[in-house]
């Protein structure tokens, strides 16, 4: 997924679910999203967080 398509889909994930989306970058080097309660990993591997709350 290129970063552009990360992006959409995080900003449409986060105002649909209204939570916070993490956008990051796996091991091999794909991207992914993942609302950020869930999120596990690294966090140098985050690459942007899209708050739905954020002003």
């Amino acid at each position: 997924m290129s970063l552009n398509d990360a992006h959409a889909f995080a900003f449409s994930l986060a105002t649909t679910l209204m939570v916070a989306i993490v956008i990051f970058q796996a091991g091999d080097g794909s991207l992914s999203v993942t609302p950020a309660h869930e999120f596990d990993g690294d966090a140098a591997a985050i690459l942007c967080e899209i708050d739905p709350f954020a002003a």
